[in-house]
């Protein structure tokens, strides 16, 4: 049985009152993000209203996090890395916001291929873009921990991804209801 079967089943198994918790914690996984939360919910028989605030509201959750914890792990290396070379050298030194190729990885890796794809897309789109369109080639939570890695600010990247959250779930929602009634 499937992660996402496994959810459904278990939303029609709780009380109603645990069930927007389950969809919350479906939003949260990335793959299944809000867009699946919601069609977990709905198709569990959630009100979609209700199964679309919760899986919005799990999915932000673990994304603000992560952009947090991102955001405070570069400042550290960031901070660290300027504090030794000024050790070194006695020179200023200047950290971009581009992504580089850390130290000790080949930059022929496929990570560093996955970097210089996503650093073209923010270039190209910047965070608006990134953020909006991301969603269609790999979860927020990536996406978010990339743009904090690259030294955007938080509340800059919190409040595109909460866009893109909201208007991927809404559209879900609209999209499974719109079946469901259909269909019934």
């Amino acid at each position: 049985m499937s992660l996402i079967e496994t959810l459904q089943d278990l939303v029609g198994q709780v009380p109603e009152v645990v069930q927007p918790l389950i969809v919350a914690v479906a939003g949260a996984i990335p793959f299944v993000e809000g867009e699946g939360g919601v069609a977990i919910g709905i198709i569990g028989g959630i009100n979609p209203v209700v199964a679309a605030i919760a899986a919005m509201a799990g999915n932000f959750l673990v994304v603000a996090a992560l952009v947090l914890l991102s955001s405070g792990a570069r400042n550290a290396v960031v901070t660290r890395h300027r504090e030794k070379v000024l050790a070194r050298d006695g020179a200023p030194v200047h950290v971009g916001s581009t992504l580089e190729v850390p130290p000790g990885e080949r930059p022929d890796s496929r990570s560093a291929a996955r970097r210089a794809k996503f650093q073209r897309a923010y270039e190209r789109y910047g965070v608006p873009g990134v953020s909006l369109l991301g969603p269609l080639l790999l979860p927020t939570h990536f996406t978010a921990t990339m743009l904090a890695a690259s030294g955007v600010g938080k509340v800059r990247i919190l409040i595109w991804q909460a866009a893109a959250i909201i208007a991927w779930t809404t559209l879900t929602a609209l999209i499974i209801s719109g079946v469901i009634n259909a269909a019934g």
